[in-house]
This record gives structure tokens, C-alpha cells and sequence, in this order.
């Protein structure tokens, strides 16, 4: 027969009370008496019915991480980061992967909605934004993750995009690029329309000539795909740069393969500065975006309104994005 929550306070001298504490409040408890209840815990091999603790308290502690594509390293580390800081508050993560359609955002959460989680946080799959009000109405705290909100109710955690397209041209410009492919996303995605942002707006200082290249997922795939329509323009680009590094292998493989010399005949430009980045058959040059501490710094923010509503104060936090030069880039 298993051991239950008084087996093991009868064990270790304590309350009932107290072993609730040290599985629910542990900062509450001393350390003593902490460290004497977990060995007896590990002694008895007692497992909480986590479920049914969560109807008692009326939350549970987890949460909800809704992500576009998991299978990118970017939104791994991401992922990484999230649950890192989650489990040193004693959370764990439901990880869910919209695969940039609304559709199966709204239906993973439903999903998180049924499994009463305490709070989500979200890159949402449409760039229109949501306000997740059935959310907040259920008293399920939400958070945006590498997407800015206007809304000072809510925190979000993001990256300047609108600067990091800038930097990107900017780079190209500086090595003599006028002529520049622009390989990029669904117009719905708001980290790409903010890219794009960027893109047009350095463009135009500098006098650079774009050309548009549109896909409709962010994978390797389709940046091949984007690859053969560059090689049918009339001019060959002297540059492109990618919205994200998974595009830019596509990319990468299909000029190679066509025997075209990367940088010496286009140079090649990539966004996220994905871990493996550093080893591509030419290393790319990318734009770097802080992915971890993404992760860790959303799940922070997420669980203090978790467990503080009232006196939680929402903040929108923006880091900035660097350029990491490899030899995938370099002058015209």
C-alpha cells in the first residue's frame, strides 16, 4: 500500500499541515524542517496526487507555453528557458506548438483552459493580437513571449524587431549591397511584420533596391523553395537576407548546389542565430536574438502574476538584437 500525506507526517514528527506546506509553500517552512519532510517523502516514496491538491487550492502549478514551431532551435532554447525558470518555482510546462495556425492555437488553449493551469504564455500565431479575455475570466494569467504588446495591462517579453531588420540592411549596405533579396514570412506573423519594418525603413535611407520573396512557413523547406524563384529573377541579388536562419539554410543549400559561391557571389544573411549556425557549410552571419533569457524572463514575470495579482506590476520588456558576423556575408 502507498504512503499518504499523514504517513508522512507521522514519520517525520510534523503536521499534516506542515507536509502540505513543504509541497506547496515550501518557502514558508524552515529549512530544517524542510530538508526532514523531503527525506521522508523520498524515504516513504510518497507521490502527491498532484490533481487532487489542485481542487483543493483551486490552481495548479503549471503552466502553459504555446509556441509556433518547437522543431526551431530558436523556440527550443525558448522552451529551454521557460522551464528552467519555472521549475526552481516549483512549476512544470505544458509545451504546445501551434504551427502558426490560429486554429490550433485556440484549440491548445481549450486544452490548457480544461487542465486549469495557472497561467500561459504565448507567441501568438496571428499578428492581430488577442486579448485572451476567456482566459482571464477563468483567472488564468497570461503573458506574450517574443511578441510586444501596446497594452499596459499585460507583460510581454520581446525583442526589437523593427531594429533588428534595420542592423540586418544596415550590415549589407556597409559592404557595398544595393541590390538585396528579402526572403521573408507571413504577412499575419508580428515578429515579421516588424521585420519587415526594419527592412524598408534602412532600405530607404540608404537606397538599397528589395526584392520580395514570400513564403508561408518558417523552415528549411520553403527557404529551398525561395531559392529556385530567386535563381529565376532576371538579376541575380548580390545579397539576401532571411527572416529566419532555418530559411537561410534552405537557402544556403540551394545555391550551393546550383555552384553558386557563398559569400564571393551573394552573401547570405540569416535572423536568430540558432545554436548550429556556426557549423552551416558556410557559417552564418545572423542577427542574434537573446533566446534563452527570453525564456527564463517571460516564465518570471508569468508566475510573479501567478501568485501576486494585486501587486504585481506588468512590464513590457524589450531587449535588442546584435548582429553575429561569420562568413556567409561579406563586401559586394
Amino acid at each position: 500500500m502507498s504512503a499518504n500525506l499523514r504517513d508522512v507526517a507521522k514519520k517525520a514528527g510534523v503536521s499534516v499541515g506542515t507536509v502540505s506546506n513543504v509541497l506547496n509553500r515550501p518557502e514558508v517552512v524552515s529549512p530544517k524542517t524542510l530538508e526532514r519532510v523531503q527525506k521522508t517523502i523520498a524515504e516513504l516514496g510518497f507521490v502527491p496526487n498532484g490533481f487532487a491538491r489542485q481542487l483543493r487550492s483551486g490552481y495548479s502549478r503549471t503552466i502553459g507555453l504555446v509556441v509556433p514551431d518547437v522543431a526551431n532551435p530558436f523556440f527550443t532554447e525558448v522552451a529551454r528557458g521557460v522551464e528552467d525558470a519555472a521549475s526552481k518555482r516549483n512549476y512544470a510546462v505544458f509545451l504546445c506548438n501551434s504551427d502558426e495556425s490560429l486554429e490550433k492555437e485556440n484549440k491548445y488553449l481549450s486544452v490548457l483552459i480544461q487542465q486549469q493551469v495557472r497561467g500561459v504564455l504565448i507567441t501568438p500565431a496571428d499578428a492581430q493580437g488577442h486579448e485572451y479575455e476567456n482566459l482571464r475570466e477563468r483567472g488564468i494569467s497570461v503573458a506574450l513571449l517574443d511578441t510586444e504588446t501596446k497594452n499596459s495591462s499585460q507583460c510581454s517579453v520581446s525583442v526589437d524587431d523593427v531594429r533588428g531588420g534595420e542592423i540586418a540592411i544596415e550590415h549589407l549596405l556597409s559592404l557595398g549591397h544595393k541590390d538585396i533579396a528579402w526572403v521573408t514570412g507571413p504577412e499575419t506573423i508580428p515578429q515579421i511584420v516588424d521585420r519587415t519594418m526594419g527592412v524598408t525603413k534602412a532600405a530607404k535611407v540608404g537606397k538599397a533596391e528589395i526584392s520580395t520573396i514570400r513564403v508561408t512557413l518558417m523552415n528549411v523547406a520553403q527557404g529551398e523553395a525561395a531559392a529556385k524563384k530567386i535563381l529565376l529573377l532576371k538579376k541575380m541579388p548580390s545579397a539576401i537576407f532571411c527572416a529566419n536562419d532555418l530559411l537561410a539554410f534552405g537557402v544556403m543549400r540551394v545555391l550551393l548546389d546550383a555552384g553558386i559561391n557563398i559569400p564571393e557571389q551573394v552573401s547570405l544573411l540569416g535572423y536568430d542565430d540558432i545554436s548550429f549556425g556556426n557549423s552551416a557549410a558556410v557559417p552564418l552571419s545572423s542577427i542574434s536574438q537573446p533566446a534563452y533569457q527570453l525564456g527564463v524572463t517571460a516564465a518570471e514575470l508569468l508566475i510573479s502574476e501567478c501568485e501576486d495579482s494585486e501587486e504585481h506590476a506588468h512590464q513590457q520588456v524589450k531587449f535588442q538584437p546584435q548582429l553575429v558576423m561569420r562568413a556567409s556575408t561579406a563586401s559586394k
